[in-house]
């Protein structure tokens, strides 16, 4: 290690962290470009200082994309997944940062994938979980999606009996 060189880990953080984190510690954080329409509904004057607070605006690559949909699906947390959540996730281990965020899922998808993570205002996850998705009527379970739900909380329906889908630990 070279004398005097400090290394400051990139942080790549949600929007919880958007919106209750100090100015001065978001200089340099990293964010995906979905968490400005989400920051301009939770809170419309952070989203006017994202530019002026010196965030980074990002992506992952569809390699990290599909990486991070691999370990989600083997996991289960792909159907408690937003689409934010997923690339926030795939940025971090495309990145090397740590991701920061509340998110139960996305600290237990990084967990899993080796991401190292930080809470926002919660103690975070204290072990890890696999989740399965099932069937609330007769109770088939399914495979896991293969893409993030589109709204939380609506998983589908089962072909079998019509009730409603949820995902259970296992």
């Amino acid at each position: 290690m070279a004398s005097g060189v400090c290394v400051i880990d990139e942080l790549v953080v949600d929007t919880s962290a958007l919106i209750s984190w100090p100015i001065t510690e978001l200089s340099g954080a990293v964010i995906v470009k979905s968490q400005i329409q989400e920051l301009e509904r939770h809170s419309p004057s952070r989203a006017d200082m994202i530019d002026a607070i010196g965030v980074i605006v990002s992506g992952p690559s569809q390699d990290a994309i599909s990486s991070t949909s691999m370990f989600a699906m083997e996991t289960g947390d792909m159907g408690g997944l937003s689409v934010t959540d997923l690339h926030l996730v795939a940025t971090a281990y495309e990145r090397g940062g740590v991701l920061v965020t509340d998110d139960y899922r996305m600290q237990n998808l990084a967990e899993r994938m080796g991401i190292r993570w930080e809470s926002v205002n919660s103690d975070g996850i204290s072990q890890f979980w696999t989740w399965k998705l099932k069937c609330l009527g007769c109770g088939r379970e399914y495979d896991s999606p293969e893409t993030p739900a589109k709204r939380k909380g609506l998983l589908g329906e089962c072909i079998d009996c019509g009730s409603k889908l949820k995902l259970k630990r296992i």
